[in-house]
């Protein structure tokens, strides 16, 4: 799962690889950067960062690693966790309106990292290891304004199947 890529740095190999228990700070890292960015997009919406949020999300994702039904694949960039993709196999879910499916929850390149084909390496790798684990459909989630991340999406062969939308209850005195 790797090939050549450059970055930031200079130039070096890029690694797909699972994710470990000692990447457990730079997932953190990066879970609270799209903790940031969905709130940014929609700050009603989406759950704001706090002071633990990166601690907090290096524990989940640690807590995920090596779990049967479970995948946190890392890419690694000049010796950098760069990015990093978190899903799940699930069964039937009734309130999905879907069977047993591969579900991706997270995927996220560095900013700074960008535009080597880290994104899309993560996505073809963890479409792989769901296919290869069982999963005969994979579905995600993506905000209504990460045009990129649609944009990846839909190149890799991806389809709009739902659109969430909020409603906010008005503010009460």
């Amino acid at each position: 799962m790797s090939d050549r890529s450059s970055g930031p740095g200079a130039p070096g190999a890029a690694i797909i690889r699972p994710a470990t228990a000692a990447d457990g700070p730079a997932l953190g890292r990066l879970g609270a950067l799209l903790v940031r960015v969905h709130h940014d997009f929609d700050g009603t919406r989406f759950i704001a960062p706090t002071p633990g949020t990166e601690a907090g999300y290096a524990r989940f994702l640690v807590s995920r690693i090596g779990q049967a039904d479970s995948l946190v694949l890392a890419a690694e960039a000049d010796g950098v966790v760069a990015g990093y993709c978190y899903a799940e196999l699930e069964g039937t879910d009734f309130m999905s309106l879907r069977g047993p499916a591969g579900v991706i929850y997270d995927l996220l390149v560095d900013p700074a990292w960008r535009g080597q084909g880290l994104g899309r390496r993560l996505l073809e790798a963890t479409r792989a290891a769901l296919v290869e684990r069982g999963a005969r459909q994979v579905v995600l989630s993506t905000a209504e304004r990460n045009a990129g991340a649609q944009k990846l999406f839909a190149a890799a062969g991806f389809r709009r199947t739902m659109v969430e939308m909020t409603w906010d209850a008005p503010e009460r005195d």
